[in-house]
């Protein structure tokens, strides 16, 4: 992908990709743990249909990782597509502890009207 715009709406929720024409292209949904540690969950990755397989996905879980990395808290992944992005970029994408991967499953399982 050529240079793209990937914003952080933490308080929706996403992180997006944005189109040249401001249209969002893509995004990661994802909710920030408390407890038993802060942690980014990225729950489902979507990408429109005209922007598939150019790399928009894999943008999303990059710049994910990296505000985590920024933010100094791990990622625990619930999304099958960060979780096999993260598994192909051990280098970039460092495991999460099985416990926030846990509390991460129960907090979604507790709000199921969120995602």
């Amino acid at each position: 992908m050529g240079d793209i715009e990937i914003r952080d709406d933490r308080a929706a929720g996403r992180l997006e990709v944005v189109g040249d024409g401001g249209e969002v292209v893509g995004r990661i949904e994802y909710f920030v743990l408390e407890s038993p540690a802060r942690a980014l969950v990225p729950v489902h990755t979507i990408v429109e249909p005209d922007h598939e397989g150019k790399g928009v996905a894999g943008s999303l879980a990059r710049e994910l990782y990296a505000v985590a990395e920024r933010e100094d808290v791990p990622v625990a992944p619930l999304c099958p597509y960060v979780v096999k992005w993260a598994e192909r970029h051990p280098d970039e994408a460092p495991a999460a502890a099985p416990e926030l991967l846990r509390a991460a499953k129960d907090w979604l399982v507790a709000h199921p009207g969120r995602f």
